[in-house]
């Protein structure tokens, strides 16, 4: 049996995993690469397997950079089937049509600066209407439910915590007379996040593929989020500023409505009376679409959002709270003179209706921009929380005035401790972690600690390698190393999207002609050198 690291490997996004049995071979996940143009460029690459071998397709959860890549799989021919819970498949149902939508937006502002430039246009990644026919592969199940899509193969989804209907896999593969069970933490969640339930623990793995997003660092104490949030709303309002919040539609919107909801009249009766009057406006089309989602799987929710539910208070709704739908009534918000709350998507400002709420409120001194979820390198929210003093949206420079703040306790991910408990509950330990989904210095001081702490053996791999469980040995994929010329073309197509990195990656190149033989000791594509030479010589 065998495992290849296609996506998410010393990364954060685009989770895939092509795993290959004796007889059958299979994925988990498709996602989409997130960041900057330079990343974005991954997603037009061939997949680095034949469509027509893949026998089927686990999906631990929604979210774009896990699922994202569904249509483009669809579009280019696979026809099997993909297992994912009843609740992603519901997401599902919205956020590949709405990624589709975002994709042809995209695509024409893009080709309108490549026809203006003489440059050949090209065609969006994939549609909506690839991102809705995609949705008759899928097959939903129900958490804990045992399915066998090929005869050597067995799936259990279990509840990962982070998001409605997200999974932790365990899967059991029989070769033989030998069986290998390994399990995908998919995003591990939190505890004690609003409305979702613990991530269930494990008993026991002969190997673990484990995220690491927040691998090197903890989250400020949970328990003091909601506190934090309403003082920077409290204090925001009474200047005459907006309050922004780039959210994830889908997650943590809700969330975020939920601890509005739910405030303790006694202990935050102050700001109780500030946020009563002010409206607290959810934009975003596909945020308001699957709030709906939630409440077809009030079985998904924990003992708390249950209690709510049960005494007749739904805890996604309130007096002051509204939902906008159409563009109108989107743009209406930055011609309000009274302060308000905006919760917008994209989450990490790289589409969507938050960019225009940015555009008008970046600048503000009085206004707030508040994050509360993970900002993947090269975006547009990762650059702000990062302190740059300007921004570039929609081609106008924008100076960055508003206040910034970021609250990582709202984050879906758990952080080292969280990570670090969960794999400590398995009964029987893993021989062997995977560490992926995670940037280079929170994968590397996650292996550390579970090294020292759990004394189980790690493997931090790179875009393209195979671990063999047989041999007990990665294997460097053998995908040949472009000339310096070709980067050098490459990064003058790309210089209109990417200014800064883009000079700054060909003078390092200019400089450093001859001595480009591999990139951390691997080889890669065309668009990983890229990546990767800008990791080690930035």
């Amino acid at each position: 049996m065998k495992i290849t690291f296609l996506g998410a490997a010393k990364e954060v996004t685009g989770s895939c995993y092509l795993v290959e049995t004796e007889s059958t071979k299979f994925l988990v996940d498709c996602g989409m690469f997130q960041g900057s143009e330079i990343e974005d460029e991954f997603n037009y690459q061939e997949f680095a397997f034949d469509v027509d071998e893949i026998d089927f397709m686990l999906l631990t959860h929604a979210h774009i950079d896990h699922s994202g890549r569904i249509p483009l799989l669809y579009k280019r021919g696979y026809k099997k089937k993909i297992y994912a819970t009843k609740g992603t498949v519901d997401l599902c149902e919205y956020m590949l049509q709405d990624s589709g939508h975002i994709q042809q937006i995209e695509n024409e502002w893009k080709n309108r600066k490549r026809k203006r430039a003489g440059k050949p246009l090209r065609m969006p990644l994939y549609t909506a209407d690839d991102g809705k026919a995609a949705m008759q592969l899928f097959c939903g199940v129900d958490y804990d439910e045992i399915i066998e899509p090929s005869l050597d193969v067995k799936v259990r989804f279990n509840d990962a915590g982070h998001m409605l209907g997200s999974s932790i896999l365990e899967i059991w593969v029989k070769e033989g007379d030998k069986e290998t069970k390994i399990v995908f933490s998919g995003d591990l969640g939190n505890k004690n996040i609003p409305i979702l339930r613990d991530p269930t623990i494990i008993d026991e793995a002969d190997y673990l593929v484990c995220e690491s997003t927040y691998g090197d660092r903890l989250h400020e104490d949970v328990g003091d989020k909601a506190k934090k949030l309403m003082e920077i709303i409290k204090k925001t309002i009474s200047r005459g500023g907006n309050v922004v919040i780039p959210s994830f539609a889908v997650g943590r919107t809700q969330e975020l409505l939920y601890e509005i909801h739910k405030l303790d009249e006694e202990l935050y009766k102050d700001e109780i009376e500030y946020i009563s009057k002010v409206p607290v406006y959810v934009d975003s089309p596909l945020a308001t679409s699957v709030t709906g989602v939630f409440r077809k799987h009030l079985d998904y929710f924990d003992e708390e959002a249950r209690r709510y539910v049960e005494n007749g208070d739904y805890p996604l709704d309130f007096p002051n709270l509204h939902f906008t739908h159409s563009a109108e009534e989107s743009k209406a918000l930055n011609d309000l003179k009274e302060p308000v709350i905006i919760i917008s998507a994209s989450g990490m400002c790289e589409a969507g209706r938050i960019k225009h709420h940015l555009k008008h409120n970046l600048w503000r001194a009085d206004s707030t921009i508040v994050f509360v979820g993970y900002q993947a390198k090269g975006t547009l929210g990762r650059r702000i929380l990062d302190g740059e003093k300007t921004v570039n949206i929609f081609g106008e420079e924008i100076t960055v005035n508003a206040e910034i703040e970021n609250i990582d306790s709202f984050s879906g991910h758990a952080d080292q401790k969280g990570l670090i408990d969960w794999i400590s509950s398995f009964k029987r330990k893993p021989k062997k972690v995977f560490i992926v989904h995670g940037e280079d210095k929170a994968q590397k001081v996650f292996s550390d600690k579970i090294r020292g702490e759990l004394n189980i053996d790690t493997v931090i791999p790179s875009k393209y390698d195979t671990y063999d469980f047989d041999a007990d040995t990665i294997n460097i994929a053998e995908i040949a190393l472009p000339s310096e010329d070709e980067i050098l073309n490459k990064i003058e197509e790309l210089r209109d999207e990417n200014e800064k990195v883009l000079t700054k990656l060909k003078d390092i190149i200019s400089k450093n002609r001859g001595k480009i033989k591999e990139v951390n000791g691997d080889l890669a594509t065309l668009s990983d050198v890229l990546t990767r030479l800008k990791r080690r010589f930035s």
